[in-house]
């Protein structure tokens, strides 16, 4: 197993959260987690836009912490931006009295669930390409109880806890059969509960 670094986290001020709450942002900030350090350039190429509308996004990402200029990787014709923490949270509830934080961060909730449903959907439509073996491997499952909100807390905290274990020691490139592979952590009251 390869030993990693401890994750970097960033609590989203409600300056960060308006100017995350944008779709090429968004795909910014996680094509340089992802892929790690590149140029305006690259990742216009990357995302299908153009470089003037990228370096601009990067340039407001910096100018809020969210990316730093990659300056040992850069010359006098290319600049290059890194990530500046490896996860992002926020607390919604934080900005109920802001309208304008508020709705950003209700935005950046939907596009984290629209991602989160777009990977599901890849790795249903896909995995008859994979081995018996990853797809005994993998899971969805799910659990309905009733919990307070502090120990609902609690599990999402453990269940964390858990995968940031994992992170720490995760299999490395030179491992073999090891595959990137999502963790997607949800746990939220049933606004259903008759369902």
């Amino acid at each position: 197993m390869e030993s990693v670094s401890e994750l970097t986290y960033v609590h989203l001020d409600a300056e960060q959260v308006r100017a995350l709450a944008h779709p090429l942002r968004v795909r910014l900030l996680g094509a340089l987690r992802v892929d790690g350090p590149s140029t305006a350039t690259r990742l216009a190429e990357r995302l299908d836009s153009n470089t003037g509308k990228t370096s601009y996004h990067l340039r407001v990402l910096a100018g809020v912490g969210l990316v730093v200029e990659a300056t040992e990787l850069g010359d006098d014709r290319d600049r290059w931006w890194r990530a500046a923490h490896d996860v992002t949270s926020w607390e919604p509830a934080d900005f109920r009295d802001d309208p304008d934080t508020s709705a950003a961060a209700d935005w950046l909730i939907g596009e984290t669930a629209r991602v989160y449903a777009e990977r599901v959907e890849a790795w249903l439509h896909s995995r008859e390409q994979w081995s018996d073996e990853w797809v005994r491997a993998a899971d969805m499952s799910d659990l309905r109880m009733r919990l307070t909100p502090a120990r609902l807390r609690a599990l999402n905290d453990e269940l964390l806890d858990v995968v940031r274990r994992y992170h720490l020691t995760e299999d490395g490139p030179e491992v073999a059969g090891a595959q990137p592979c999502t963790v997607i952590i949800q746990g939220f009251p049933d606004p259903h509960p008759e369902m």
